[in-house]
């Protein structure tokens, strides 16, 4: 085994961080697919036939909202890697005053 049969083991087109950016790339797919959930909610939010269930929404726009932006501080994801991230920033704002203004 010393005489170099598994030297080829680290080969020269051995990408160091191979495993940690395959599971980055996942975690950004992940990322964009909360965020097509978040954009179909936010939809949803706007749409007259969906008024009945307006408060669920709202909560459900919540809950996905702290998801991403928990799922962005745990895996350390900055604003360019994924599409929507930092609009959702601005809707978060206006859903919390949008619901101030129901609940009163």
């Amino acid at each position: 085994m010393k005489d170099g049969k598994f030297k080829d083991h680290k080969r020269k087109d051995h990408h160091p961080g191979g495993a940690k950016t395959f599971r980055r790339g996942r975690a950004i797919a992940f990322l964009e697919l909360m965020n097509l959930k978040r954009s179909t909610l936010k939809q949803q939010l706007d749409s007259q036939e969906f008024q009945s269930i307006h408060p669920i929404i709202v909560g459900e726009l919540k809950a996905i909202d702290m998801v991403i932006s928990e799922f962005i501080q745990l895996f350390e994801l900055h604003e360019g890697e994924a599409v929507e991230t930092d609009s959702k920033d601005t809707a978060v704002e206006g859903l919390k005053s949008e619901e101030d203004a129901e609940l009163s």
